[in-house]
């Protein structure tokens, strides 16, 4: 290896020191890096053994940076592609669907600020809480001001 390449843990760590990443999403990155078969995954193991990469942390980060803008459905679809633990990413959206319509609602006024005057713009205000993967009862509720006075 030449000594001006990093090693595959520092360039781990770096990648970890920007961000929390999952194992998968190290092992994706990095794969191409590594010069003998079992380095990657040894690395990785250390990594893990001394705290470096957690899984608990990269969801926490996932949904603390993304639950202000998007809806569990988006957030489910980004923690699976991370190849995460099925469950813990079930736990987690499942937390996050209690507040699903206050989410939505606090995206929907920062964006369009008043009720939408017919059915075209209505329409358009959908189709933007669903593009952030917010369900369709909560997107229902929030453009036709249902509940509006619980908020």
């Amino acid at each position: 290896m030449n000594p001006s390449t990093p090693s595959l843990k520092g360039r781990a760590l770096r990648l970890l020191a920007a961000r929390e990443h999952s194992r998968t999403e190290l092992e994706r990155k990095l794969r191409a890096f590594e010069e003998t078969p079992g380095e990657l995954v040894r690395v990785l193991d250390e990594l893990q053994a001394k705290g470096f990469v957690d899984e608990q942390r990269v969801i926490e980060s996932v949904v603390h940076r993304r639950a202000g803008r998007l809806g569990a459905s988006r957030i489910r679809h980004e923690l699976q592609a991370k190849g995460l633990d099925a469950q813990s990413v079930q736990e987690a959206v499942a937390l996050l669907q209690g507040t699903e319509l206050e989410r939505a609602r606090a995206v929907w006024r920062k964006k369009f600020h008043e009720p939408a005057s017919d059915a075209a713009s209505r329409a358009k205000q959908m189709r933007f809480l669903a593009s952030r993967g917010f369900g369709a009862e909560a997107i229902r509720r929030v453009v036709t001001g249902a509940d509006d006075d619980e908020s």
